[in-house]
């Protein structure tokens, strides 16, 4: 079951527009506030634009966590993980999900579009936002490239 119910902002390039379009629709379905900050439609785009928009809003602590789509999610997670206190995890498999959240505490999750189906999307979002931070032992780890 989904505990936190923080909102979450949103953010794809034109090759997963479809899939964030389902995503958008299942996390507000769990009484999630989501904030979509594009793109908002087939149109070819440069991912970077729409990763800087979600990561620099959970950078600076306007939303607590994020979902980023690309073709792949390699683009998304280099983007991601350029801003200061943003955990962005590409998962594509259940078990990379909730390890994301459980060891990495991730504020982010990236998927890849071209990568992963509806259903496994869904999955994956869910075990994500299901899973809490272990903390412990684990926040030790992260205290240490936090300072980066």
């Amino acid at each position: 079951m989904i505990e936190n119910k923080t909102p979450i902002i949103i953010g794809s390039d034109h090759a997963a527009f479809p899939l964030k379009e389902i995503l958008k629709k299942f996390i507000a379905e769990q009484g999630i506030e989501i904030q979509d900050a594009g793109t908002f439609g087939l149109s070819s785009v440069n991912y970077p634009e729409y990763g800087i928009k979600v990561a620099k809003a959970v950078s600076v602590g306007e939303f607590k966590r994020g979902v980023l789509l690309c073709g792949t999610g390699l683009g998304m997670s280099m983007v991601a993980n350029r801003f200061p206190h943003v955990r962005a995890a590409l998962c594509n498999d259940l078990f990379s999900a909730k390890m994301s959240r459980e060891h990495n505490d991730s504020n982010i999750l990236v998927l890849g579009g071209r990568l992963i189906g509806e259903t496994l999307a869904v999955e994956l979002v869910k075990t994500w936002l299901e899973t809490p931070f272990a903390g412990g032992r684990h926040q030790a780890r992260l205290d240490q490239f936090d300072v980066i």
